[in-house]
């Protein structure tokens, strides 16, 4: 048994913060803080002397920010980084530019808050020491989706009552954009749960909206579910569907979490399976853990289509290798050929 601890960079400007997170990490049996910085320039000379298994890094930094410190790192040590930051969209330009996940800075005056965000630090450090980092050496900043003009091609034609539920994690938000980008506009009304904390989803939705040629919102009871739209879970309430009609609306509510999460894509994919039935297709993302497993069983055994992402293509190959070995993947596939699959299942 492997025994080695999981060595750890800890970048932040604020000396207390440093403490905090240094402190609250390394009462995990598991890890060992090698080093701390105060910028991202101190981060490099530490990085060369300690070569630690994951950095930490805040997001808003002097003489440097995080995400032009990922972009500029990547290149020269793939190592995992965890962002930490405000609720701020920002984070997701260090997700683009490669950081493998990120968690939200507490709030220093709280002692719950702090807690809370040791916690799930310590797992999204245990995560990321399993990460695989996909560098893209083509980065650039996420622009406005430009409307596409298709005069002289119609249109396909899809069913109405098709329903896509996607469920993912750990890069999950890159993956997701990868495939939102590629969609054409009339594709069938899309259903998200990403694991993602509070506040950050809707930034997430936004970011969407503004960066794919889809309409895509963080989803609220009642939201209609339809074609060239895409509602994404909120990051503390579990999201269902239900048939009303010809037509599916969203439901979303707090609860207790389901395998470890809320929302929980067992929780969609369950009510896509009850609800939409054969005229559902599932994917399942990236991601640590299982959930979704056993939802993505039960949707294909109500007569949906199922994708998995392959190994390859993942930061983290959990979530689609349970559902694989469940029997729930119809189709896997990198992430590249997703759309393509989906589209291919849309049209038999």
């Amino acid at each position: 048994m492997d025994n080695k601890k999981i060595r750890v960079l800890v970048v932040d400007d604020s000396a207390i913060f440093r403490q905090i997170i240094a402190k609250g990490i390394s009462s995990e049996a598991e890890i060992e803080v090698v080093a701390t910085a105060k910028d991202p320039f101190e981060a490099s000379e530490m990085i060369m002397k300690y070569e630690p298994d994951i950095m930490t890094c805040d997001v808003e930094m002097p003489k440097m920010n995080g995400i032009e410190f990922v972009r500029r790192l990547l290149p020269q040590y793939t190592i995992p980084i965890i962002m930490v930051s405000a609720v701020n969209g920002a984070v997701f330009d260090a997700i683009h530019a490669g950081a493998v996940d990120f968690v939200r800075k507490p709030d220093g005056n709280s002692v719950k808050s702090v807690e809370n965000f040791i916690y799930d630090l310590i797992n999204k450090i245990k995560i990321a020491s399993k990460s695989k980092v996909i560098y893209k050496p083509d980065y650039s900043p996420l622009k406005p989706s430009v409307p596409r003009v298709d005069d002289k091609v119609v249109k396909r034609e899809y069913n109405p009552n098709h329903i896509i539920a996607i469920g993912a994690s750990t890069g999950g938000t890159e993956a997701i954009y990868d495939i939102l980008k590629t969609m054409p506009e009339n594709i069938p009304g899309i259903v998200i749960v990403q694991h993602i904390p509070p506040g950050f989803s809707r930034m997430f939705a936004d970011r969407m909206n503004t960066s794919t040629p889809l309409e895509v919102k963080e989803a609220a009871t009642g939201d209609y579910v339809k074609p060239g739209r895409v509602l994404i879970a909120p990051g503390d309430q579990h999201m269902k569907i239900r048939k009303i009609g010809n037509q599916y609306k969203v439901d979303c509510f707090e609860g207790e979490k389901v395998n470890g999460h809320c929302p929980s894509v067992d929780i969609l994919f369950e009510s896509v399976a009850k609800e939409a039935g054969s005229n559902a297709i599932g994917v399942i993302l990236t991601g640590m853990g299982y959930d979704g497993a056993k939802g993505l069983l039960t949707m294909k055994r109500k007569g949906a289509k199922t994708i998995g992402q392959d190994e390859k293509s993942c930061v983290v190959y959990g979530m689609p290798k349970v559902a694989y070995n469940l029997g729930a993947v119809d189709k896997q596939c990198s992430l590249e050929y997703i759309t393509p699959m989906i589209l291919k299942m849309l049209s038999t």
